[in-house]
């Protein structure tokens, strides 16, 4: 019983062999040049995009993309900002009527009375902010897609013809990179504006402090999810993203005992707790400095790619050159013959 040999494994290469017939107009003479042709025919066949996704996604595992550097600095940013804004939510009230008792114990009764107007007039505007979010949303959706439409697609069977044609066309990956790297810096300067100006013992720049919390708010869940979107396959962009959640939401957990203490040990006065906040938030930063290091690696790989392709090409090339110039030859000596 004879075995039919697969189609993967038959040779897909084809040699062809063909003459390319030349004439002098002016001499009426005909050159005859043999020209050898190695055709790969499985290269002429494209393969199937979702076949390629799938190959791409199965070789990437959800372990691999927990441990990678990127997911865990943002656990810390995600974290450290989760429990300063939820601090601030839950000891807004205390820290309002703290600026305007100044500490006090034993309030007269005009003060307590100012307090609780205060404390109520500033809550209620803290609460319409939240509103806002609806109008700075968008403003960090088109950071995080700024210039994508300027960059190559990311199919692998189309990148190198874009390249070579124009090669000016920016890397879509990359660029999202950059764009998530250039919002988390964004964000955690208003983070820490944000820190410094709750420090202020005065009420009226609170309504500033108020501006911020929503902006930041709404721009951090939308930077790490463009991130996830940018580095990691699409399969595991919804557990990588609850996975986050959870663990921020545990961690923020500890405003509690930071609650504690302050109306305990420290009589109300939330200066320090703000301090050590502040403090911690300059972690944020980390995050888009690794994005920077994997960035730069990133565009070092490319150009190392760029530079070999192009050495294939010219080494695709050179035959070709070789067989114009022994047509050249061989019509020369042609002329030279029918001259002698």
């Amino acid at each position: 019983m004879l075995l039919q040999p697969s189609p993967s494994l038959v040779s897909s290469k084809k040699v062809k062999m063909s003459g390319v017939v030349t004439e002098d107009k002016m001499t009426g003479d005909r050159y005859v040049t043999n020209v050898t042709v190695m055709e790969d025919m499985m290269g002429s066949k494209q393969p199937d995009p979702e076949q390629t996704d799938s190959q791409s996604k199965t070789q990437v595992t959800l372990w691999h993309s927990v441990c990678t550097p990127i997911f865990l600095w943002s656990l810390i940013t995600m974290a450290m900002t989760q429990l300063r804004l939820i601090f601030f939510m839950g000891a807004m009230n205390k820290m309002l009527e703290f600026l305007v008792t100044h500490g006090n114990p034993n309030p007269s009764e005009e003060l307590q009375k100012e307090k609780e107007e205060q404390v109520g007039f500033y809550s209620s505007i803290f609460g319409t902010m939240q509103l806002l979010c609806l109008l700075t949303c968008p403003l960090i959706g088109y950071i995080m897609d700024w210039r994508l439409r300027e960059c190559e697609e990311e199919n692998a069977n189309t990148q190198t013809e874009k390249s070579q044609s124009d090669p000016s066309k920016r890397d879509r990956k990359i660029q999202k990179l950059t764009n998530a790297m250039r919002a988390f810096i964004f964000t955690n300067i208003l983070l820490v504006t944000f820190g410094i100006i709750s420090m202020i013992d005065n009420l009226h720049i609170q309504l500033v402090s108020f501006v911020l919390h929503t902006i930041v708010r709404g721009f951090i869940h939308s930077c790490c999810g463009g991130l996830y979107a940018a580095v990691y396959p699409s399969n595991h962009f919804g557990t990588l993203t609850g996975m986050q959640s959870m663990i921020s939401a545990a961690f923020a957990l500890l405003q509690q005992p930071l609650f504690i203490l302050m109306l305990g040990h420290l009589n109300g006065d939330p200066y320090w707790i703000n301090l050590c906040l502040l403090i911690f938030s300059l972690a944020g930063f980390l995050l888009p400095g690794y994005l920077f290091y994997h960035r730069r690696n990133l565009i070092r790989a490319k150009a190392e790619c760029d530079r070999l392709a192009a050495i294939q090409s010219d080494k695709e090339n050179a035959p070709l050159t070789q067989t114009d110039s022994g047509t050249a030859k061989s019509k020369a000596k042609g002329h030279s013959a029918n001259g002698y």
